[in-house]
């Protein structure tokens, strides 16, 4: 096999890091302090990334820096700041969430390389395109993709010069990544700012079938799918742990770098998989790659299972057995730690010395000789004009120290300035110095001039071109048709994430009821992409809204009016201009986790519709895993083709704090899970009605669980009169909607 599979590791802190590079990794990621999703990690300091970047280079490794959150308005001056700073370390590429990084990237800092995150949801076609579009090399596919998709989306991503990276090893989330909002809700830490508090790994009232902890996965493993792997001609096998410690780093990188390197020279896997049972896991299973969709995939405990895995392989019941299998287990976790020691003792990410000297005489040019480390290396540079007599200033030492003390902060620290071979009372012009500066500057950066900071003026801020406040309204069943009639709102109708291929229900509810706007989920894996491309293919509406971009690039290419939805996660200003600039789109949902502080800052590009969500069920996770296989039980032991298209069951957990959800599916729908209070911000309307020109009503009953269904005909009224400046209104609704909050905009982010 010739071709070459990256091994890309997680590093959470410096050991890590080492640990991954001598383990035998072809790439690490990992984090600085902020603008990444992993803030329980360690993370680096940008002096720490420069000790790695020479590091890992040394061993021919490549690094790739996380920058995958959403990004408020506040923060862009900083973000910019640290572009500025990343463009001249030699980072290999940055990995990103937020679509306003692309526009700013593309424009401002072409140099960077940037990779899709996997909290993108990348799972069809159209995604795919999209992300090429904007300027994606890499992207990582979501994990709960099967082989055959991943070989799919892989093949069509190579057409466009994209690079696919698969999860192989690590934690799995059991709700898809980016849409998830339970630790958002529940405490404001969101998983889409690197804060997730984890509440899949909660435990729960026990359930009718006997769970305490009903929503946590088993560990990713898919170390004996490295041959359908290399099939699919997947290009980076991505091991999970950026809070992991640096013996299970090592374990990791080093038996997949085994398994790899075996399967290369011989075309054969190794059958040992016992070091990766050693070292942290809630067990293993492989049931999404395989598309097996099982009870399996589930274990009734968070913690640690090495020592039940030990125990289970030698058949240890008797007190003795289980103490001698703890004891070797123990065993071998030292010695590989011994062997982790020994192999990083001597790696370094210390800044290597330098010594600046300066001669020159009269009618010559200044001459800068830089010496690195033992006289390991050494360079000399030297300027075009000639020294000549100082009338005034002549160069002093003091003068160069002020100008050359930052020469390479990145990866040197400057040991000593020696001007003994300059001769007095000379100068030069000034500007030679700095010449001379940027020539010392490029040759110690591997003869690459350095990029010069770049000053990006802040967005010019569009008016909304109409004072009017309108409203929406989002119906998902025919029999709600008939509010249209009590309204002049637009009415949007939901599209499920799951529709029967070749069926045309849903078109032909478009074709009858014309006033209806197409609304498209966030979800939409193979055939219903297929499909939900078929029924705007055959509907071709006027206008839609999509909170999927693969959806959404296809209305694009077909030119049809499309507005981004609130699952798009969207929160800044060049956010909003990468979907106009790059899909034309119309307009966007501006993400409910943000609060008015966050939001009203927010710059709309020109003639852009900005639209905001007062009230909607708060959805907490959507999961492609059944939620009632150990909550309520189901006899299927696997999930089916038709459970999406026919299930309807609901039912509620409750924590162990006493706080209940809502579990919820519906026909054709995702199992979700949501909070038991409605969402319901009245506020805003009063404290941001100038900025937006669409407030949004969802009477979809989705998420109510066991709540009393709200009258809808009375919603609509209440919020029409809300909009029209009714002051008993809001109280009016709040005594409607019984159980109801806005705390994420009293919160943000």
């Amino acid at each position: 096999m010739k071709r070459k599979i990256e091994l890309l590791a997680p590093g959470g802190d410096v050991e890590a890091i080492k640990a991954a590079v001598i383990a035998g990794a072809n790439a690490v990621y990992c984090g600085l302090d902020n603008f990444n999703a992993r803030n329980r990690a360690t993370n680096l300091t940008l002096e720490d990334l420069s000790g790695i970047l020479r590091l890992a280079h040394k061993y021919d490794c490549e690094v790739f820096l996380t920058v995958n959150v959403v990004i408020l308005e506040h923060e862009l001056r900083s973000l910019i700041k640290l572009l500025n700073k990343l463009v001249n370390t030699g980072i290999d590429g940055i990995i990103v969430q937020d679509l306003g990084i692309f526009n700013l990237v593309k424009k401002h800092f072409p140099s960077l390389d940037i990779h899709a995150s996997t909290q993108l949801t990348t799972v069809n076609a159209g995604q795919i395109l999209f992300l090429a579009k904007i300027g994606a090399s890499r992207l990582n596919l979501s994990r709960e993709l099967n082989i055959g998709e991943i070989k799919s989306l892989t093949a069509l991503a190579h057409k466009h010069d994209v690079l696919t990276e698969v999860f192989v090893h690590g934690a799995l989330c059991i709700a898809f990544s980016g849409q998830c909002y339970s630790s958002s809700v529940a405490v404001g830490n969101s998983g889409n700012r690197g804060s997730c508090s984890q509440a899949c790994r909660d435990e729960y009232e026990i359930t009718a079938e006997g769970n305490r902890f009903p929503l946590n996965l088993k560990d990713n493993s898919a170390y004996f799918d490295l041959p359908a792997l290399v099939d699919a001609q997947v290009d980076s096998l991505k091991i999970e742990g950026r809070i992991k410690n640096a013996h299970y780093v090592y374990t990791v990188v080093d038996t997949w770098r085994k398994q790899l390197d075996a399967f290369v020279e011989m075309g054969k896997i190794l059958a040992d998989d016992s070091n990766l049972h050693r070292v942290f896991n809630r067990d293993f299973t492989n049931s999404f790659l395989q598309g097996d969709l099982n009870k399996d995939m589930f274990i009734d405990n968070p913690r640690d299972y090495s020592v039940h895995h030990a125990m289970e392989k030698s058949h240890a019941v008797t007190d003795t057995d289980i103490a001698q299998v703890k004891t070797e287990l123990y065993s071998k976790k030292n010695e590989l730690g011994a062997e982790l020691k020994e192999k990083i003792q001597y790696l370094s990410i210390a800044k290597d010395p330098l010594v600046l000297a300066f001669s020159g005489q009269l009618d010559e040019p200044l001459c800068l000789t830089m010496t690195i480390g033992d006289n390991d290396k050494v360079y000399q540079v030297q300027t075009q004009s000639l020294l000549r007599t100082a009338s005034e200033s002549a160069i002093q030492q003091t003068t160069l120290e002020k100008r050359f003390k930052n020469v390479a902060s990145n990866d040197y620290r400057i040991e000593g300035f020696e001007c003994l071979g300059l001769n007095d009372g000379l100068t030069l012009p000034f500007k030679e110095l700095t010449t001379l500066k940027n020539k010392a500057a490029s040759l110690l950066n591997h003869s690459v001039d350095l990029i010069p900071f770049v000053e990006v003026a802040p967005l010019e801020k569009f008016e909304k071109t109409s004072k009017k406040l309108t409203m929406s309204i989002l119906i998902a069943d025919e029999k709600d048709v008939h509010l249209c009639d009590l309204t002049d709102a637009d009415v949007y109708f939901k599209i499920p994430e799951s529709l029967k291929k070749g069926c045309d229900q849903h078109i032909e509810i478009f074709l009858r009821h014309p006033r209806l706007i197409p609304w498209f989920p966030a979800v939409l894996i193979a055939k219903d992409y297929d499909e939900s491309v078929r029924l705007l293919e055959q509907v071709r509406p006027q206008r839609i809204v999509s909170n999927n971009t693969g959806i959404a690039y296809k209305a694009f290419e077909m030119g049809i009016e499309w507005i981004a939805g609130p699952f798009l996660n969207t929160t800044n200003s060049y956010a909003l201009l990468t979907l106009k600039e790059a899909l034309n789109c119309a307009g966007a949902f501006v993400s409910n986790e943000i609060n008015r502080m966050q939001i009203k800052n927010i710059a709309r590009p020109e003639n852009f519709k900005l639209l905001y969500s007062i009230y909607h069920p708060i959805l907490l996770m959507t999961s492609r895993q059944c939620f009632f296989q150990q909550t309520v039980g189901c006899r299927k032991p696997a999930i089916e083709e038709g459970c999406m298209l026919s299930c309807t069951k609901s039912t509620t957990i409750m924590n162990v704090k006493g706080v209940s959800f809502a579990v919820d599916k519906q026909k054709g729908g995702y199992p979700s899970i949501y909070n038991h209070e409605q969402f319901l911000n009245t506020e805003i309307v009063s404290d941001l009605g100038d900025l937006f020109d669409e407030f949004f009503v969802d009477l979809t009953n989705i998420g109510c669980g066991s709540k009393a269904e709200v009258n809808k005909a009375q919603l609509i009224q209440s919020f029409e009169n809300l909009l029209s400046g009714d002051a008993q209104s809001a109280q009016q609704l709040s005594e409607l909607v019984k159980v109801s909050t806005n705390a994420q905009y009293s919160q943000g982010l």
